[in-house]
């Protein structure tokens, strides 16, 4: 189609300030900040929350702590542990995964509930159990494992375990005038794994020992197949009336979680 010469100017024209005023659109969007995404937990129980550490309150004395751990086969994992406070004491079952979280951890119960950290304690001897102990340590808090820890420890890491004091198969600590247990059931995870227990709220921290629901067998380099079951067995049948368990990587649950650990576990 011909148009006449003015015509012409005035669609070249048109047709320049539009791509002008799109590559400038372009260039002030690229020139804009990134947008961050932010993490808001919906998880009405979530006391602390930040990017090394979750805390959680799931009863009047027990919380659970969660950090997290960068594996090469299974990816970034979210580590469990739990917290016992009684009477503006407390007691720590497993280390966040690092000294950084493990410092969040500590701040919290200390500084902002005003608690004593009476003990921690790892219940075997992998890094997500124990990889904050330098923390505790440099915080002169009370470490505490099974003998059995402490030997695997020492031919893995000597140096970690220069402040452990240990136990053999049980050990009972005062939190606030309210006893806590630490046992020994026997091997499955590891050779070593402990469970924590705190009658008052019918809570058990399983450690790796015990298996979120729908969980797969995980991580099985130490692990003891074939007396994994049967050890879960004992523990089950010892407090039958357990009403929170915390397993070792994922949600808490109840009495329901050993039961499907034994059954993925069943020979």
């Amino acid at each position: 189609m011909n148009y006449p010469s003015s015509q012409k100017t005035t669609l070249l024209f048109l047709a320049l300030t539009t791509l002008l005023f799109t590559t400038n659109n372009k260039a002030s969007a690229n020139h804009l900040p990134p947008i961050t995404a932010v993490h808001i937990s919906n998880d009405s129980n979530i006391v602390y929350h930040s990017d090394n550490l979750h805390i959680k309150k799931l009863s009047t004395h027990v919380y659970q702590h969660i950090s997290f751990l960068n594996t090469e086969s299974f990816g970034r994992v979210e580590c469990n542990g739990m917290v016992v406070v009684n009477n503006k004491e407390a007691m720590v079952f497993d280390t966040p995964t690092d000294n950084k979280s493990s410092e969040e951890l500590i701040s919290y119960f200390s500084r902002q509930l005003g608690c004593t950290i009476k003990a921690i304690v790892p219940t075997h001897f992998h890094e997500d159990c124990v990889g904050g102990l330098e923390s505790f340590r440099k915080n002169k808090i009370p470490a505490f494992a099974s003998s059995t820890t402490i030997a695997l420890l020492q031919s893995k890491d000597p140096a970690i375990i220069s402040h452990l004091r240990s136990f053999n198969n049980s050990m009972q600590f005062t939190i606030g005038g309210k006893k806590v247990y630490a046992e020994y059931f026997g091997e499955g995870h590891t050779k070593d794994n402990v469970i924590g227990y705190f009658p008052d709220d019918s809570a058990i921290f399983g450690g790796c020992l015990i298996k979120e629901m729908n969980a797969t067998k995980g991580f099985l380099g130490d692990a003891n197949l074939t007396a994994w079951p049967g050890t879960v067995r004992k523990l089950k049948q010892k407090y039958p009336n357990t009403k929170l368990v915390i397993p070792g990587h994922g949600k808490s649950g109840g009495s329901e979680l050993f039961d499907y650990t034994i059954k993925l576990f069943q020979q």
